[in-house]
């Protein structure tokens, strides 16, 4: 997956220092399908409106809605933190979860742009 991240970003025009911010990001997502969900999860690519989009789709679950939002407690030794990484290195982040499962979209301003 990462390496699929970075060809796409790569190609998209995505500087190297905001391909490897977008790399961090999908790791983290496919780190949390895996180690939370148990199944598969799927990433899609795309460009619209001068931004890189990558999807993260599984069948896991959210149940804090505001999850990666707020900057994890430094001395809880839990996890928690992938989700916030997330969340400082991408433009935006968008996240549906349901009972179908939760799908996140990262938001790359072509543009160079933090």
């Amino acid at each position: 997956m990462r390496r699929f991240a970075a060809s796409r970003a790569r190609l998209a025009g995505l500087s190297p220092d905001r391909t490897t911010d977008l790399v961090i990001a999908v790791a983290e997502l496919a780190a949390n399908t895996l180690v939370h969900t148990g199944g598969p999860g799927m990433l899609t690519v795309w460009v619209a409106d001068g931004e890189l989009i990558c999807q993260i789709q599984d069948g896991g679950q959210i149940a804090d809605p505001r999850a990666g939002t707020h900057r994890p407690d430094a001395t809880d030794p839990s996890r928690g933190r992938g989700l916030w990484v997330v969340h400082q290195v991408c433009d935006q982040v968008e996240t549906r979860t349901g009972p179908g499962g939760t799908t996140i979209r990262l938001h790359m301003r072509l543009d160079g742009g933090h």
